[in-house]
């Protein structure tokens, strides 16, 4: 399977994105989401209206997932047949930054709302994205935006990033979204077709 750890400040719009994208799959990918806050269940329950099942991980005082915790989550979903696991990291562009989760794409989230210049201000969570996602571009004139700004701060401090603009509540880019994660997911089952 394919697996996605998934960062960002609170706020980010990391949840709505992730429901969204389950949607915008479809039955492209069976997919599978852990979640992980520091207390309540909130977004669980709201990406459980995806469709896709979802396993909540409560940290209490711990700001970032750790690897085990994973592996305990696991336990709770059926991995047959999946091909897409999302894990929602705790809201925190410091902590996670510094644990691996066993990922094969750690994304990274900016929404429009949060400034041009998050990726200057925490350099270690964006140079260690794979992919960064410049979330609700439809509040880009409201916030007033520097588009060039924010691309240029992204390109320096995650330069090996695939960067992909998206607005969730509108639909803006998840079709290029989901078509990356479908052609992602089919090279990694290229690369082991006996699923071994």
């Amino acid at each position: 399977m394919l697996v996605l750890n998934v960062l960002s400040s609170p706020g980010s719009g990391k949840t709505t994105f992730l429901r969204e994208t389950v949607r915008a799959l479809g039955g492209r990918l069976k997919t599978a989401v852990i979640v992980g806050d520091l207390a309540t269940d909130n977004d669980a329950r709201r990406l459980r209206e995806s469709g896709a099942p979802v396993v909540q991980i409560t940290t209490g005082t711990v700001c970032h997932l750790e690897a085990e915790m994973v592996a305990r989550a696991l336990k709770h979903l059926d991995l047959t047949g999946l091909d897409l696991l999302i894990i929602e990291n705790v809201g925190n562009l410091v902590c996670p930054a510094s644990y691996d989760l066993g990922e094969d794409l750690r994304v990274v989230l900016l929404s429009v709302t949060e400034g041009e210049d998050k990726p200057l201000k925490y350099p270690p969570m964006f140079q260690s994205a794979d992919v960064a996602i410049v979330s609700k571009v439809d509040l880009a004139q409201a916030c007033d935006y520097d588009r060039d700004a924010a691309l240029g701060n992204l390109r320096k401090s995650a330069p090996r990033a695939r960067i992909f603009e998206t607005a969730a509540k509108t639909g803006v880019g998840l079709d290029a979204w989901c078509d990356f994660l479908v052609a992602e997911r089919q090279k990694r089952k290229a690369l082991d077709p006996l699923g071994l």
